[in-house]
């Protein structure tokens, strides 16, 4: 199972991916932090074009993997493990290289707390949470959300779903039935780039999120569904389910739950949930 984190060295986003047991970091992002180049990749292509031409086995040992770009869309980017990105450092003149080795070590020795204790990963996240400001009542919401998020794909994943080809087009299904956007038409309503929506969402729009994704899983697991097609059909239903319960509140309420409110700052152009 492959999973996917954005993680901070002094401000600066590093994507990583969990690999076969193993974390892999976006070159790009590193030599972005290291640099502060205003074009990373055309820095990374050079230092790339060097270091084949001097043999090193650092570019060969690279892995391209899918990671999200600002755009929300996801592309073959360059990615290193711990190993490579440790060499990498070595090759990028930097005053920011030793600060960079000691974060790097960090994160290594958190994944191998996390597989030894998986309830610390659970409890950083929680963390993590917290100092960003988020309540919590709205941190248990999350925090569940993404149980039933992962009891979802385990799903998809047994039933005949690509995770880079179908995961995308089942969650739309059921995002759309749901609250009638697609995950990106609801990240362009609030605003959003490369932000993870559901971290914008309030009680009422994680909820209704829930709802959608755990009826589907249900629907799955008591049809026993299998192949795409079905699955996609599955998705619409459970989505089906919770868009009919927020209607019938938004019809008490007066209002609509699908809003433009998310976490961001004011200052880059969002409200702050309450």
């Amino acid at each position: 199972m492959e999973i996917k984190k954005i993680v901070l060295f002094k401000g600066k986003q590093i994507r990583k991916m969990l690999h076969n047991g193993e974390w892999w970091f976006s070159v790009v992002d590193i030599i972005a932090a290291l640099t502060d180049s205003i074009d990373a990749g055309a820095y990374w292509r050079k230092l790339k074009q060097r270091l084949g031409e001097e043999g090193s086995e650092v570019v060969t040992k690279c892995h391209g993997l899918k990671l999200a770009a600002s755009d929300g869309k996801k592309y073959t980017t360059d990615c290193a493990d711990t190993e490579g990105v440790f060499r990498i450092i070595q090759s990028v003149p930097s005053p920011k290289a030793e600060p960079f080795k000691r974060w790097l070590a960090k994160v290594g020795y958190e994944r191998v707390q996390e597989i030894e204790n998986p309830e610390l990963a659970t409890k950083r996240t929680r963390m993590l949470y917290k100092l960003k400001g988020y309540s919590d009542g709205w941190i248990e919401k999350r925090m569940r959300g993404i149980v039933v998020r992962e009891e979802l794909t385990d799903e998809w994943k047994n039933r005949g779903a690509d995770e880079k080809r179908d995961y995308e087009i089942l969650t739309a299904e059921i995002s759309k039935a749901t609250f009638g956007v697609t995950p990106s038409e609801y990240k362009k309503l609030k605003g959003l780039k490369r932000e993870n929506l559901r971290d914008h969402m309030d009680d009422f729009e994680l909820i209704f999120n829930m709802l959608g994704e755990r009826a589907t899983t249900e629907i799955h697991r008591t049809e026993n569904s299998k192949g795409v097609r079905k699955l996609k059909a599955d998705a619409k239903a459970g989505g089906d389910i919770a868009g009919g319960a927020r209607k019938k509140l938004e019809k008490r309420l007066g209002r609509s739950v699908v809003t433009k409110k998310n976490f961001l700052k004011k200052s880059e152009g969002g409200r702050k949930l309450k």
